[in-house]
């Protein structure tokens, strides 16, 4: 009787392993999950938020702020602390699981928490910070949502970090005692995967020993293989050139294609990151202000990091409709059009125009356009598979959009039908 003999081979395939160089670093690939969300909430949160007057600089600008002065001296006795705000943090009103459903209701696709911002106190009951930290922290929950943690390298007052900007950072007790092992703690704790740095501009690289932790963090951490980092690793010429994903500076947007995957950190309130109780109706971005900085973002190659209840639950139902023309979208041959304020993104066989004016008398009219339908045989539509009339008159498409809005501006879009409209998608037919 013929025997049959099965062989099992295994094959074994060396993993990259990335040195603490930044070429080796920067060579490493961006996890594919970052660049498809697109869109992520940034949570500033903390001891700040107690007085949340001025800004999350509030104890950096006590001495020579004068609102903040004014509101100290009326409020609390001579001799107050910063550290003394600290036992009214007590996020009485915190309720992780209604967090969780606005920000997956928002079309947010991942959420990053300040877990210590530059005045030193922690968001996690940290083994370093001594006593400077909360005993409580935020729940990772059940949603589809990606989990990041912001976490700032430098601390205004902590004594090892004077002492070591003395020595003119000759000295690294800071970085030994404190930052290292503070950013081993979170990373094994709570598996973060973005891993978002600042306050790094006061010292070099070598100093906080960041291509050290990055390559640990790509060849060992338990989120080696998905985690994603930014470019605030160190002063001089680290940021906007080297980590994962690109910041430059606050509300950076380009707006224009650019060549490495940026994000652009913004916020809803114009004058702070955090919580201000004295915050203004006019200093809040309306949702227009918000569709058009993401449409300009994400036709740029970037990605988006806003923060506020109801201008997120906007932005969660115009992208029910429109998300099509976001998510795991590219950027196009053309990134916009002035003609109308339009900006494109595009998929296999799909070119999406984010319109953000309703174009005058229902006519749309796209220079931009003119090569694709002259090579192409394409079918316009609105998203909600409503078919336009398309036709291409002098080196210029002109697309007719239904009688729906004229009386309506962008501002006033949110709470009607008219908001599904605002993006128009052009498929090669066949």
């Amino acid at each position: 009787m013929k025997k049959t003999i099965l062989l099992s081979i295994l094959v074994a395939v060396n993993a990259v392993a990335y040195e603490p160089t930044w070429e080796s670093i920067d060579s490493r690939p961006l996890p594919s999950w970052y660049d498809e969300a697109k869109i992520g909430i940034f949570l500033h949160w903390g001891v700040y938020s107690v007085p949340s007057i001025a800004s999350e600089w509030f104890w950096k600008q006590w001495e020579n702020n004068p609102i903040i002065i004014d509101f100290m001296n009326k409020n609390y006795p001579p001799g107050f602390t910063y550290q003394e705000f600290a036992k009214d943090f007590t996020a009485e009103f915190f309720d992780p699981y209604d967090w969780a459903n606005l920000f997956q209701l928002s079309g947010a696709k991942y959420v990053v928490l300040t877990s210590k911002h530059h005045e030193g106190y922690t968001l996690w009951p940290s083994k370093h910070s001594f006593s400077w930290n909360a005993q409580d922290v935020a729940v990772r929950e059940t949603t589809d949502l990606r989990f990041g943690l912001y976490h700032s390298l430098y601390e205004w007052y902590n004594p090892l970090y004077l002492a070591d900007q003395a020595s003119n950072f000759k000295t690294d007790v800071f970085v030994q005692n404190k930052v290292y092992p503070e950013l081993l703690d979170i990373v094994n704790t709570y598996k973060p995967e973005i891993v978002w740095s600042d306050g790094e501009w006061e010292a070099p690289d070598t100093y906080w020993k960041s291509k050290e932790f990055l390559a640990w963090l790509y060849n060992e951490s338990p989120v080696k293989d998905t985690v994603v980092t930014n470019d605030r690793w160190g002063c001089g010429a680290v940021i906007c050139q080297h980590g994962g994903f690109y910041t430059c500076v606050d509300r950076y947007n380009p707006g224009v294609l650019q060549e490495h995957k940026w994000e652009n950190a913004m916020t809803i309130d114009k004058h702070s990151w955090g919580y201000r109780r004295n915050t203004l109706l006019r200093d809040i971005l309306s949702i227009y202000e918000l569709l058009v900085t993401l449409a300009q973002t994400v036709s740029c190659g970037g990605t988006i990091i806003p923060i506020f209840r109801e201008r997120l639950l906007q932005m969660g139902e115009w992208l029910s409709i429109n998300g099509e023309a976001i998510y795991s979208s590219q950027p196009w041959i053309y990134q916009n059009d002035t003609i109308g304020n339009t900006w494109y993104t595009a998929k296999p066989n799909t070119v999406y125009a984010l319109v953000l004016e309703w174009p005058a008398n229902n006519v749309y009219r796209s220079e931009k356009l003119f090569d694709l339908f002259q090579t192409q045989d394409v079918a316009v539509y609105l998203l909600g598979n409503e078919q336009l009339q398309a036709s291409v008159k002098n080196a210029t498409v002109e697309i007719i959009f239904p009688d729906k809005a004229t009386v309506i501006t962008l501002d006033n879009f949110v709470g009607y039908t008219f908001q599904r409209d605002i993006n128009v998608l052009f498929s090669e037919k066949g």
